[in-house]
């Protein structure tokens, strides 16, 4: 089983932040990527429907080997994460908890912000569970929609786009917070502005490195670490046309893609 491959699925793109983390923590662990180009986006779905796409996907890794499964996609960690723990027999991690409890390591004043989809803020689930674990913190939501469109352009260093995250960023107050979670897969790539645009007094949680550092530890703890010494091999599986993703992921992964299959879901 240990050198069995990782299963990683997102509703799009996203998620190949969370892949680029993992390969370069985990290096020899072969990795399945699926991407519901098809479907996407999840954050207009009813809790039910989400449920059911995660529990397809999630049987179509499984069947191909999988040995853990990481949920790198917000939404589909906040409904349908419990699901997919309770029908598969695999651990399965999510991208909010271990992004929750980063920050509340590293946060000194109970002051966390988070910035996501629409979708993500609405939902609360960081919220709640920040205050479930410390009942003190104060957490600030944003919601910031237009980030997503502008990371798949290729507008990482754009003024619009840093005028787009100055005045989200604004509009949740981020000097008076002390930590800030990118609660959005594609906001890892706007890491160096968004840290510029906090001016070094905000500590930013990375939700991509928190999942891989979990991963990491979760492989471990239940002896799944892989035996090889070999760079573990990328596949990846997509619901729609693959020259697409193909074009836009190479920003994310920062190489040229291989192994893109297109495959049909019931």
């Amino acid at each position: 089983m240990s050198t069995a491959p990782i299963g990683i699925f997102d509703s799009g793109l996203g998620g190949l932040t969370v892949t680029r983390a993992i390969r370069s923590r985990l290096p020899h662990e072969a990795l399945l990527y699926f991407g519901d180009t098809a479907r996407v986006p999840y954050g207009n779905k009813s809790p039910a429907l989400v449920q059911e796409l995660a529990l397809d996907i999630a049987r179509f890794l499984v069947a191909r080997g999988a040995k853990t499964l990481v949920v790198a996609c917000n939404t589909a960690s906040a409904l349908a994460l419990e699901s997919l723990s309770a029908a598969l027999n695999i651990p399965v991690i999510g991208v909010i908890e271990p992004g929750v409890d980063a920050a509340l390591a590293r946060t000194q004043t109970n002051r966390i912000g988070v910035i996501g989809t629409l979708a993500t803020i609405r939902s609360r689930a960081y919220q709640t569970l920040l205050k479930t674990k410390r009942e003190a913190v104060h957490v600030v939501g944003q919601p910031c929609p237009l980030l997503v469109p502008l990371v798949e352009e290729g507008w990482l260093t754009d003024p619009v786009t840093r005028l787009v995250a100055e005045k989200y960023l604004a509009e949740m107050n981020v000097s008076n917070l002390d930590t800030l979670i990118l609660g959005c897969t594609h906001y890892p790539l706007l890491k160096p502005l968004l840290r510029s645009v906090v001016d070094g007094k905000t500590a930013l949680v990375d939700s991509a490195e928190t999942v891989a550092d979990r991963l990491a530890l979760e492989l471990k703890r239940r002896k799944l670490v892989t035996t090889t010494e070999e760079p573990g091999n990328l596949e990846i599986f997509v619901t729609d046309t693959p020259a697409r993703f193909e074009a836009v992921a190479r920003r994310f992964l920062g190489h040229p893609l291989k192994n893109v299959s297109l495959v049909h879901l019931p």
